[in-house]
């Protein structure tokens, strides 16, 4: 059987559900998600209020196995919310429990309410697909690619939204993956980035590799740039250059 529901079924479904995302980037994971076969694991770091779940699980056909990991603790919840929202803890998962019913899903996704780094015992096996959009500081981030990213299956999917866009994010790609040697960049959706677990290894292979990640940098200082005005509250200098509503670069 076949995903639950078309992309643009898929699109209509989360319309209404908080999160940041746009539809190029639903696309992605939607077409990782498509991908997989009866037996497999998907694992998400980062659901909030479940907007990308219900896309993954939406596209999974029956029998993959769709995993979210987030401890809904009131801390990096979004832009500019790393800390401090406890208060909003509980809402975000009645919320994201209550979003999941609705869309149709909530048999199909087993939710770990712990952080990524306490949470690999709770999965097993290999993974076909990982995304990863939890804590974007450096150190947990790296962490999140380096060690779940260890679990990815040869020639499955690693999808890491943020990617040049925060800083911490950024960081942690320019470590763990510009120049690695497992991890083939395959494209980006605005921020949202693809990987492929099928690099060959070979110096050629890893030099282009990375010259392609290089290249997205200019677009790093772009959106850092853009969040340094909206931050210091010149959106209106942004936008008399742009013509458009300033917005936080996802």
């Amino acid at each position: 059987m076949n995903g639950l529901r078309s992309f643009d079924d898929t699109l209509t479904a989360v319309r209404d559900v908080d999160g940041w995302m746009s539809p190029d980037q639903a696309e992605r994971l939607f077409r990782a998600a498509a991908a997989t076969r009866s037996g497999d694991t998907i694992v998400e770091i980062g659901s909030f209020r479940g907007r990308s779940t219900i896309v993954l699980a939406s596209a999974a056909p029956e029998g993959v196995a769709i995993v979210a990991i987030d401890p809904h603790a009131g801390n990096d919840r979004g832009p500019q919310e790393i800390d401090g929202f406890q208060a909003e803890a509980a809402t975000d998962h009645d919320v994201f429990n209550a979003n999941l019913e609705a869309a149709g899903v909530a048999r199909r996704v087993r939710h770990i309410r712990a952080f990524s780094d306490a949470a690999h015992s709770e999965v097993h096996g290999e993974l076909a697909v990982l995304y990863v959009d939890g804590a974007h500081r450096y150190g947990p981030a790296l962490a999140d690619i380096r060690q779940w990213g260890a679990r990815v299956a040869p020639g499955g999917t690693l999808l890491i939204h943020d990617s040049f866009s925060s800083l911490g994010v950024t960081g942690a790609i320019l470590r763990a993956l510009v120049f690695g040697n497992r991890f083939r960049y395959v494209g980006r959706a605005r921020s949202l980035t693809e990987y492929r677990a099928d690099l060959d290894g070979t110096w050629k292979s890893r030099l282009f590799n990375g010259l392609r990640q290089m290249a997205q940098l200019p677009w790093f200082v772009k959106n850092l740039s853009v969040k340094v005005l909206i931050t210091a509250k010149l959106g209106g200098v942004l936008q008399k250059i742009t013509h458009r509503e300033p917005e936080w670069p996802y």
